[in-house]
């Protein structure tokens, strides 16, 4: 296995159409937006299991950063999300290397979760 494939075997993902099965089948699901804060009124999830953590807040507080239903549980079900996916699997593996087991990434983030599946959300 090259380093690359080792590195992406590390960041489990779900794609959209999965996310969105995922939204209607799992009540345990939990998301979480690693996105600044800026970020957020230009494309929104609006969903109540929808947390934020902005990723320069994590960098400071590191743990203190998440969110107290993501610090309690480190088995529940998590989907990480950013803009297009690339920092929100930063997180996803690091919170893997810290225990958490049911963390997943928005693979495309909510870029292509809004082109894929809900326009309504928006893109920017």
């Amino acid at each position: 296995m090259n380093p690359e494939t080792e590195q992406e075997a590390l960041i489990p993902e779900v794609t959209p159409q999965e996310l969105a099965g995922w939204l209607q089948q799992r009540s345990d699901l939990l998301l979480l937006d690693v996105r600044e804060p800026y970020e957020v009124p230009r494309a929104r999830l609006t969903d109540q299991r929808v947390l934020f953590a902005p990723l320069s807040d994590l960098a400071r507080k590191h743990l203190d950063g998440l969110p107290e239903p993501v610090r309690r549980d480190r088995s529940a079900v998590l989907v990480v999300f950013c803009h297009h996916g690339i920092r929100s699997a930063q997180v996803v593996r690091w919170l893997r290397e810290l225990g958490w087991t049911a963390v997943y990434n928005l693979a495309g983030g909510i870029d292509a979760y809004a082109r894929q599946i809900d326009p309504q959300i928006g893109t920017y």
